[in-house]
């Protein structure tokens, strides 16, 4: 947590973490806060939001400097309930001491939790799905430009804003799919949805190659670690780096892309959900160990999955399912 908790104590904060930054955090009440200048050392929209709220009370004018583009849901969000949000290049600022004011808000659907139906869809024969009203914010689209590149049949039909935050229906078909170098500038906008983009390069012709992502290090898992561990057991051919990963697809056009095994999640639910979608075009049966926080991100996945032709069976265990 040394990341959001560092930069809070500069503007004032009083925060106790457990060695090396970790839980339990301990956060004393009562400081006054100073705005501040930050420059982030990494691309995220989690510490960027952390700043902007602070900066909600703080006195003075919080600026935060972004080394890449990130979501910027938090900066339509305050503007929406009346709070003025300033964007200069790579740094998004604000004054403390205003006033928010209530308004209704319309929530599309998260692109995140629809990149699992994409993925699905584009590496199974004859698939064919539309997903409705999703969210398509030019700072999230990452996901679909990367699809694009590798060759997805991924159209965007009925686009419209609601909100302050643009939508669209997504319809994909079943196309071979490509090995890419997939460009950096679209890493950051598409953080959360490498694993299951890396379970679309299992299945592509040739080597799909990531640089640049080291955030996936520091997510509810170390992912990239936690995929090339996934990719190792199904037999998916993979090299693992510091701040990326090499893929070596499968490229049959119609059967099995690798073998089945027993995968550990972790915990994480992107890591779960993404090898659910792999079992798709796998040689065996792939077993999940440590999915209960599916239920939490996103709790209707398991009956949607069924729902378009996945096979999957929930078994309880005493830590969870």
């Amino acid at each position: 947590m040394g990341r959001v908790a560092d930069p809070l104590r500069l503007m004032g904060a009083e925060i106790d973490t457990a060695e090396g930054g970790r839980p339990p955090l301990r956060i004393h009440g009562g400081k006054a806060l100073k705005g501040i200048t930050y420059d982030m050392p990494m691309a995220s929209a989690q510490v960027k939001s952390c700043l902007l709220f602070a900066g909600l009370y703080a006195e003075g004018e919080t600026r935060v400097r972004e080394p890449a583009p990130t979501r910027d849901h938090t900066e339509r969000m305050l503007q929406g309930f009346g709070y003025e949000v300033h964007r200069e290049g790579d740094t998004c600022r604000l004054s403390g001491g205003g006033k928010l004011a209530a308004a209704p808000i319309d929530v599309p659907a998260d692109i995140s939790s629809a990149t699992f139906f994409l993925v699905a869809a584009a590496i199974t024969p004859g698939a064919d799905l539309v997903l409705e009203h999703v969210g398509i914010n030019p700072t999230r689209i990452g996901v679909i430009n990367i699809l694009q590149l590798m060759g997805a049949d991924l159209t965007l039909s009925n686009e419209r804003e609601v909100g302050g935050e643009p939508v669209a229906d997504l319809h994909i078909r079943h196309a071979p799919l490509k090995g890419i170098e997939i460009p950096v500038e679209q890493v950051p906008l598409a953080i959360d949805e490498f694993p299951a983009l890396f379970i679309a390069a299992a299945n592509a012709q040739g080597t799909t190659r990531l640089r640049g992502a080291e955030e996936l290090r520091v997510k509810e898992s170390d992912r990239l670690q936690a995929m090339a561990n996934g990719l190792a057991v199904i037999g998916v051919e993979h090299t693992l780096v510091e701040g990326g990963i090499d893929i070596v697809g499968g490229g049959n056009p119609e059967g099995a892309n690798y073998g089945g095994g027993r995968i550990d999640s972790l915990g994480d639910h992107r890591i779960a959900m993404s090898f659910a979608i792999a079992a798709l075009r796998a040689g065996d049966d792939i077993i999940i160990d440590d999915c209960a926080n599916v239920a939490t991100s996103f709790p209707g996945f398991i009956d949607l999955a069924r729902k378009v032709g996945l096979r999957l069976e929930e078994q309880a265990v005493e830590e969870g399912v």
